[in-house]
């Protein structure tokens, strides 16, 4: 279903189950086969949303299959680059003192359990309510703990999320440290700019930021794509990001970003596996996807 500018949803449906396919993919990465990264969380969270597809991936019952190019490996490998990314953005940001972190667009991000966070860290989640209050009751429900001061902020970002962040106690006056995992293509381009604007505005310097991009959101519609999209629709991976993601080229970030006073970091997803002893694969699809950029950045002063 094409995106609307007041659409809704929940963990099974439009964006909101792209939460779900990402935490899935976590699963799948933390999986005793893999052990790529630990999150004991992700999986049973999948499984109490309850799609058959994620909830089917994340108990192995998917076989492999190389007419439809469902590869675990390669799925585990490209999202524990994903996760080591952001895991590691937090660790050095509390490193550095930061004791309080904005996890934007949270869906079933489970970080503010996981993490080692420091004694005096403050965690915000910023999520639609109805996303919030399911991964709040279901990790509840599971007997987990926050491993720092967990507050969330159940709101839309499309609305006024800025002033529900302050009301929640975030201190405009103290750095931070902003994670927007997933999010920059589910955003039109001048959203995208005000998403920005008020990070830059609630951010002391010293402040920190990391999120990823897609330079051009045209690939979801590139042919690569498509083909790729049809053989993995006919095991149950039903997303089509072509219909998700606002279309338009996003490579102006980096300058934006600059003109903002961010010092900027940034690696592309081939770099990322690379970096992580990880083998890129040489094939089509990988090839259009090679440039997704991975990046971190400082407010100077």
């Amino acid at each position: 279903m094409a995106r609307t500018e007041s659409d809704r949803w929940d963990l099974a449906t439009s964006v909101g189950a792209t939460a779900t396919m990402v935490a899935a993919q976590r699963a799948l990465a933390a999986d005793p086969e893999y052990a790529y990264i630990d999150d004991p969380y992700a999986a049973p969270l999948v499984r109490a949303v309850g799609l058959d597809v994620y909830v089917r991936l994340v108990n192995g019952q998917i076989p492999v299959d190389e007419d439809s190019e469902f590869d675990p490996a390669r799925m585990a490998k490209g999202m524990a680059c994903r996760t080591r990314f952001y895991d590691q953005f937090f660790i050095d940001a509390t490193r550095s003192g930061i004791r309080q972190a904005v996890i934007l667009a949270s869906g079933l991000d489970a970080r503010a359990y996981r993490l080692p966070w420091p004694v005096g860290t403050v965690v915000y989640e910023v999520d639609m309510p109805e996303v919030i209050e399911f991964k709040t009751v279901t990790l509840s429900d599971l007997g987990a703990e926050p491993t720092a001061e967990r507050r969330t902020v159940a709101i839309d970002l499309r609305d006024d999320w800025a002033t529900a962040l302050k009301e929640a106690g975030f201190d405009t006056e103290r750095p931070s440290a902003w994670s927007a995992e997933g999010l920059l293509v589910y955003l039109p381009d001048d959203a995208q700019d005000a998403l920005f604007d008020n990070i830059t505005a609630l951010s002391a310097p010293g402040s920190r930021l990391a999120f990823e991009f897609v330079p051009d959101t045209r690939i979801f519609a590139d042919e690569r794509w498509r083909s790729h999209h049809d053989r993995m629709a006919e095991l149950g991976f039903e997303v089509d990001f072509n219909e998700l993601v606002y279309h338009g080229e996003r490579s102006h970030i980096l300058d934006y970003l600059a003109r903002a006073n961010w010092q900027t970091s940034a690696h592309t997803v081939a770099e990322l596996h690379e970096a992580n002893g990880f083998v890129y694969p040489d094939d089509e699809l990988a090839a259009a996807f090679a440039d997704v950029t991975y990046t971190s950045a400082v407010l100077k002063g």
